[in-house]
């Protein structure tokens, strides 16, 4: 049976299913999965949201985006959010944390619809998989963002909605989490709500411990290497956060936010490589010891300010920030020849990354009508970065001496000018969202020996439609044009050595990615169950992507280029609902095809190649004070630019026991069964690799969870105050 066909006949037998099956009475409901109440649309989006209340999760639609809670996800109550992120329809997450959306990794990453220096540059992965999903409350997936978001992210945006503090007075939780190998966690909130003051404020520590077996070999015509090695992992974070919100008046709400991290990282590796001619002789043979020790720390410091005029909806918002972030790393590492026999040689790399973006924002939002709202919208942006590389080597520790080579101080300087108009009204029963973006880049590279400007401008329209066929079914249609510049390691151009066989170096005159993406969509609800479809296409002009070349004698270079052009598309499809009163499912799978030109990368024709994904979610409330859940993925083969990615899944189950109204034990088993395993191919004429990374990703975490304080509801003067003008929350 097609896969769509066996999609189509699950969701009818399903809502046959369910179609009798009562709602939950609220003592019912007291003791299943929790979500956050249903809201109508607010922030003058013409179309109201369209809410699923089943438990786990809650689905929240409107003209341009998807909502879907997390809090009933048990192995992310206890996990980080790059966990929780795997079990979100249309997104993947890989072994290391990366993110990518139907197969684009240009995904911009928000928090309450703000971006973060955490989730900027290659600690993003990192940064994901330490913060605690604890403190998400839902997770918006935006695949064709509006002229109102930032043109960044190609591949989509995904905006993380924390958990606010609810009811009058005080409100708080403590969290404590241990796991096998070390794993442990702590975490506490507390919030504070009154007729004009909300303040809410946590802490979160987090220490991860597993290790990973590596393996790579690499055939040309002559020469054959092969390593294998093993790699320890000692990761901890703190996080904290605080936020106050005061209204002056009914109209008036200024706000203030603080942000504080800290992550540590602690690796050490041993590989052995064997190197063979083309008749199978040995030809070398060494082996390479690896430490890394790493300190990121990030802090933020917000103030806005939202002033509501006369009229529902009509508000203007201003939003000021400023990030920094601060990294220190040093590689040091050792290699010893044996065939043919050598002294040691040592190489230490000391990197210094410092980061300091500033930003002012601000949104207006004016009804026009019944149903018509009309935004405006400026972000400025200031990035003023420097990263100072001190390569060394030596045949000791003691010994080393700079290598210019290795050695330089790179200053990244980026204006970022941008505005925005949208345009929303109801024609009959289609409803029409127009909106045009102006973005100019003046960007600014200084490094040993040249200085390069990579300046933008781009116009791009978005156009988003809404026709309600009947009080259940819903089309939706959309385009938009969408912009990907390449970050600050992608342009470096000062060589960084990540083992003897590979260098890893950037490409300043890189440009930005282009993207123009299509989808069309349907929409059905009977309660408790909703589908959804979607038919997706994209054309990706210069995209930017790793290349691996040969420098000779078998070491490797990786850069990065403007691939010529892909093109890709698809359908996905999400099924939500219960198949008894206590059993809750969650399904979605994504069919899509790729094609690349990589004809500046020397091949002469097309590639193409089909794959498959798909996650799914089983909820069995067994007790009104037990909740068991299984979640499963498995992400199939993708295409790359020089090869292709082998197919991953996994398996994570969770357990939660109620033990008062206030109390709770979670129990979560991630990689139950042991299958998360990253491999990459390369296969080209000249060169062909494959490259393995298994981690040991199977983990047991047991958490209690206590919360206390009092409520009563809090009086709150008309706002809603999550990412002005956003559509529904």
């Amino acid at each position: 049976m097609p896969i769509g066909t066996a999609w189509i006949a699950f969701a009818a037998q399903a809502a046959a299913a369910t179609s009798s099956v009562p709602q939950p009475t609220a003592s019912q409901a007291s003791t299943e999965t929790k979500t956050p109440a249903a809201r109508p649309a607010e922030g003058g989006n013409g179309v109201s949201a369209v809410t699923i209340t089943a438990d786990a999760p809650a689905v929240r639609t409107s003209i341009d985006r998807r909502s879907y809670s997390v809090s009933g996800d048990l192995a992310a109550q206890s996990g980080g959010i790059a966990d929780a992120l795997r079990n979100v329809p249309s997104v993947e997450v890989d072994v290391q944390g990366n993110v990518s959306m139907r197969g684009d990794p240009n995904v911009t990453i928000l928090i309450d619809g703000k971006p973060s220096g955490l989730f900027q540059g290659d600690g993003r992965g990192q940064a994901l998989q330490q913060m605690p999903a604890e403190r998400i409350d839902r997770v918006e997936v935006i695949t064709n963002p509006s002229a109102e978001f930032r043109a960044d992210g190609t591949g989509g945006v995904i905006n993380l909605i924390t958990k606010k503090a609810k009811g009058a007075g005080r409100t708080s939780s403590i969290r404590l989490t241990g796991g096998d190998h070390g794993r442990s966690g702590l975490s506490g909130n507390i919030g504070y709500n009154s007729g004009k003051l909300s303040a809410a404020g946590d802490i979160n520590y987090r220490r991860d411990v597993f290790d990973q077996v590596d393996y790579e070999r690499r055939q040309q015509a002559n020469l054959d290497s092969e390593t294998q090695g093993a790699t320890d992992f000692d990761i901890d974070g703190v996080t904290s956060q605080a936020t106050v919100d005061y209204d002056v008046s009914d109209k008036l709400r200024i706000g203030g936010e603080a942000r504080l991290s800290r992550f540590n990282l602690a690796l050490d590796s041993a590989a052995d490589t064997t190197r063979k001619d083309a008749t199978g002789a040995l030809i070398q043979a060494y082996r390479r010891d690896l430490t890394l020790r790493q300190r990121r720390d990030n802090g933020a410091i917000v103030g806005s300010l939202r002033r509501k005029f006369d009229g529902d909806g009509h508000e203007l918002s201003l939003r000021l920030s400023y990030d920094v972030t601060d990294d220190n790393r040093t590689r040091t590492g050792h290699t010893l020849a044996t065939a043919p026999s050598a002294s040691s040689a040592y190489d230490q790399q000391r990197f210094g990354y410092d980061t300091r973006q500033t930003d002012l924002k601000g949104d207006y939002v004016r009804p026009m009508g019944p149903g018509q709202t009309l935004k405006l919208g400026f972000d400025l942006q200031f990035d003023d970065n420097v990263y100072e590389n001190v390569g060394l080597r030596g045949g000791s520790l003691s010994g080393l001496a700079a290598d210019p080579g290795l050695t330089n101080t790179f200053f990244y300087e980026q204006r970022l000018s941008q505005a925005y108009v949208t345009y929303e009204r109801p024609l009959g029963a289609l409803t029409m969202l127009a909106g045009l973006r102006y973005e100019q880049s003046k960007l600014d590279l200084t490094s040993s020996g040249r200085k390069d400007d990579n300046d933008t401008t781009k116009l791009m329209p978005s156009l988003h439609l809404s026709y309600k066929q009947n009080d259940r079914q819903k089309l939706t249609a959309s385009y938009s044009e969408r912009l990907q510049r390449p970050g600050p390691f992608d342009l470096n151009p000062v060589p960084f050595l990540v083992d003897p066989l590979n260098y890893r170096i950037g490409n300043p005159n890189l440009k930005p990615q282009q993207t123009h993406s299509f989808e069309l969509g349907w929409q059905y609800r009977k309660a408790p169950m909703m589908a959804l479809a979607t038919l997706f296409y994209r054309e990706n002009d210069k995209v930017v992507t790793d290349v691996v070349t040969d420098r000779g004698g078998g070491v490797f270079v990786t850069t990065k280029a403007n691939v010529a052009q892909t093109r890709n598309g698809g359908l996905e499809l999400v099924l939500n609902g219960k198949l008894t009163p206590k059993l809750t499912y969650n399904l979605s799978s994504t069919l899509f095809w790729a094609q690349l030109d990589g004809s500046n990368l020397g091949f002469t024709d097309k590639r193409n190649g089909t794959t498959a994904q798909g996650r799914a979610s089983l909820s069995w409330q067994a007790t009104p004070k037990d909740l068991l859940q299984v979640n499963g993925f498995l992400v199939g083969k993708r295409l790359t630019p020089q090869g292709y990615a082998l197919p991953f899944a996994g398996i994570d189950l969770g357990y939660r026991r109620k033990i008062s109204e206030q109390l709770s034990l979670l129990v979560s088993v991630q990689d139950a069964l042991g299958l998360y395993r990253d491999k990459q191919v390369i296969d080209t004429p000249a060169l062909k690799s494959l490259v393995v990374r298994d981690p040991d990703a199977r983990n047991i975490r047991i958490t209690l969870a206590w919360t206390f304080g009092t409520g009563k509801g809090r009086k709150d003067p008309g706002f809603e105050f999550q990412n002005p003008g956003a559509g529904p929350q």
